[in-house]
């Protein structure tokens, strides 16, 4: 088989990798071409081995495809990437700190005065151990454990 494509001109990739091009006819039909490489394209192109599946035209030409190449981010860009991080993140933090009460170790009790109607329910931040945390979890009380990370480092 691969015989006759070569008698037709078709050349027989001679390798594993193929290059795609999207291709759009005179007519305005898009459609998609495998080939060995640019040359290869060109090459069946001259000879008017290429045609629109829709129409077959031959009148074809190569258009602006859509793809991105993932590489590996510069060290400025990892940089970069890292300052945003740290900005995010105490972003985040001034959050917390300007509209929740740091109540530290007494947050489960206050967490429990509030769901009783003991206190006023507001916004609180804080620390417990897992026992206070199980206990609040069997009152029915939600929580949200937020890790804390250090800026400094």
């Amino acid at each position: 088989m691969p015989e006759l494509f070569e008698e037709l001109g078709y050349v027989t990739p001679r390798c594993d990798v193929m290059i795609v091009y999207d291709l759009q006819c005179a007519n305005g039909h898009t459609f998609e071409g495998w080939f060995e490489d640019r040359k290869a394209y060109e090459d069946q192109g001259r000879k008017k081995l290429i045609a629109c599946p829709v129409c077959s035209d031959t009148s074809v030409a190569a258009v602006p495809s859509v793809f991105s190449i993932k590489t590996a981010p510069t060290s400025s860009e990892k940089e970069d990437d890292k300052a945003e991080d740290r900005a995010t993140v105490q972003k985040a933090m001034e959050f917390l700190e300007n509209n929740f009460e740091d109540v530290g170790a007494s947050f489960a009790p206050e967490a429990l005065k509030m769901h009783y109607d003991v206190t006023e329910k507001r916004n609180i931040r804080g620390t417990s151990t897992e026992t206070e945390e199980e206990m609040l979890k069997q009152e029915g009380i939600k929580f949200f454990k937020l890790p804390i990370p250090r800026l400094d480092s």
